[in-house]
């Protein structure tokens, strides 16, 4: 049984260079007002990122796809529905 392909994205967020904590920042803005079901690719050489971003996509609520075919590491995920808030300033903890 072989695995569905990576959509092709809506939204592509580049972080190349940047540490996760830096790029989950970044990734607020493009998303915050994109309609659920919008598949965005973020472009992340951290190699921390394979962690950090099906980690935060889990806690967030959002469908983490993994990582695209390709010579650049850029990984996918689809937006969902209700999802769950976190801090502006600390997008890696809940909102209280």
């Amino acid at each position: 049984m072989s695995e569905a392909p990576i959509p092709t994205a809506d939204i592509t967020v580049d972080g190349t260079g940047l540490l996760c904590m830096t790029l989950l920042l970044r990734l607020r803005k493009p998303i915050e007002a994109a309609e659920p079901g919008t598949v965005v690719h973020v472009v992340a050489a951290d190699p921390a990122a394979p962690l950090d971003l099906p980690a935060g996509c889990h806690m967030v609520g959002h469908d983490y796809l993994g990582p695209t075919p390709g010579d650049q590491p850029v990984y996918a995920l689809r937006l969902a529905t209700d999802t769950r808030p976190t801090r502006s300033d600390a997008p890696w903890h809940g909102a209280p």
